[in-house]
């Protein structure tokens, strides 16, 4: 479909003009968490654009790395756009999984339909076109949707991405043994956690290590990207 057609095929769609024709409901259900029946969770790293930081948590990602964690991140447009080398690097990780979070992070409940489209449909668009990547998690900015916004990536044949578990760590105020407490009561099998990798979680790095050595294995949670839990079919022992 043609990007220019878009706006007015989707506001057709919505009031109807295509004789009752929508998507399916199996594409773009809002999707909060995987399989209860398996033992995985998914660590999930936003990168939102920021201002007064590099905007890329090194050490947290050289973590993850270097002990093979498998995570999957969500990328704004505007931040793939000012970290091209971040945006190879992490392209280059088997184990992880690149998903999209808007062009520049907006709102989304506060625009129409077109301007929805725009703002999701970019940086996918970014990734294919520029790194040969196709893209096809999608999480809203802020964790805002409206109706407009299901049928937007449903259109757009996303998956749309929440999540079971925030952690909190972009709070100044939380320590890591807060966060940790936090991700800690709330862990079961098929969760999917939000945090970040923009540098806005001082704390994000010494949670995750904690996560990983401590917490997961005493409750039997083995790390997963988000497509590799929602395929997940094995049984809790």
């Amino acid at each position: 479909m043609s990007p220019k057609a878009f706006p007015w095929v989707l506001s057709a769609l919505l009031i109807g003009g295509l004789g009752g024709f929508r998507p399916s409901d199996t594409m773009a259900q809002v999707i909060k968490s995987g399989p209860p029946s398996c033992p995985g969770i998914a660590l999930t790293f936003d990168l939102c654009p920021v201002k007064k930081s590099p905007g890329y948590d090194h050490a947290l990602v050289d973590y993850l790395i270097q002990h093979q964690i498998p995570a999957t991140f969500f990328m704004s447009g505007k931040w793939i756009a000012r970290h091209d080398a971040e945006v190879e690097q992490l392209l280059g990780v088997e184990f992880f999984e690149i998903g999209t979070h808007g062009e520049v992070h907006a709102h989304l409940p506060m625009h129409n339909a077109g301007e929805q489209q725009k703002e999701i449909h970019a940086p996918v668009r970014l990734l294919s076109e520029h790194y040969a990547h196709d893209a096809t998690l999608f999480r809203p900015p802020y964790g805002e949707y409206n109706d407009t916004t299901i049928d937007v990536v449903k259109l757009l044949g996303l998956r749309f991405i929440q999540w079971s578990i925030e952690s909190g760590d972009p709070d100044p105020m939380l320590t890591a043994d807060q966060i940790l407490a936090r991700i800690e009561k709330r862990a079961k099998p098929g969760s999917i956690v939000v945090l970040h990798a923009n540098g806005k979680g001082k704390q994000t790095r010494a949670v995750i290590e904690r996560l990983t050595t401590d917490v997961l294995p005493r409750k039997a949670l083995k790390p997963m990207t988000v497509s590799e839990l929602l395929a997940c079919k094995q049984r809790n022992p």
